[in-house]
């Protein structure tokens, strides 16, 4: 099936039924948004996938009161961190030896690159960490769709109420938003059926030649 027919399939899912998802397919969704590009390489966000029941059901009391927060079969949190730590460079730089070793004049040039990003950008750094959060939202969203699994992206929910049952701040880390993957429940799932509403490509793409 082709991606397009995949983004035509995929909704917001507004009802899930608590059916299971396979843990290859999940384990595939995971892999896609560890492949994502993000600014600089730097992947500065992490990604909890939660399953347990009991704290789907915190979640849904004190954080996001929406169905599929309780009826998804993997709820996945998106948390940015809130900073970016001398350990966290030493950690990414690490990395950057152990798959490519390139030499130390490079390293040391581009992460002097990065600081000075980060320092010419202060003021705006916390938004920039967790836009770096969305391109890896579209991309969970479209591999999901094309496992036909549903999701239902969600930002509007208590992000202090989240991030203290999570223990967030402590990692140096915020809650972004919030995607449940699961199955839809047919009773319950009233856009299922609706068309999608979006506007004609010559409406929203203009091209200049």
């Amino acid at each position: 099936m082709s991606l397009i027919e995949d983004l035509k399939w995929r909704h917001a899912c507004k009802g899930m039924n608590g059916a299971k998802v396979p843990q290859d397919v999940v384990e595939r969704i995971l892999e896609a948004i560890n492949l994502t590009p993000t600014s600089l390489g730097m992947q500065a966000f992490k990604v909890f996938v939660i399953e347990n029941k009991e704290l789907k059901e915190k979640i849904y009391n004190e954080a996001c009161e929406q169905q599929p927060i309780i009826g998804c079969s993997h709820l996945l949190v998106f948390a940015s961190y809130t900073q970016i730590t001398e350990k966290y460079l030493d950690d990414y730089f690490d990395l950057i030896n152990k798959k490519r070793n390139p030499s130390k004049e490079w390293c040391d040039k581009y992460r002097k690159k990065i600081e000075f990003f980060i320092e010419k950008n202060g003021s705006n750094l916390k938004n920039w960490l967790s836009q770096q959060t969305y391109i890896a939202l579209g991309v969970a969203c479209t591999v999901a769709a094309n496992e036909r699994i549903e999701t239902l992206p969600i930002e509007g929910f208590n992000r202090d109420a989240l991030n203290r049952i999570l223990d967030l701040p402590t990692q140096n880390l915020s809650a972004t938003f919030i995607l449940p993957l699961g199955y839809k429940d047919q009773n319950l799932d009233w856009l299922q059926n609706q068309p999608k509403v979006r506007k004609d490509l010559s409406d929203l793409i203009a091209v200049i030649k």
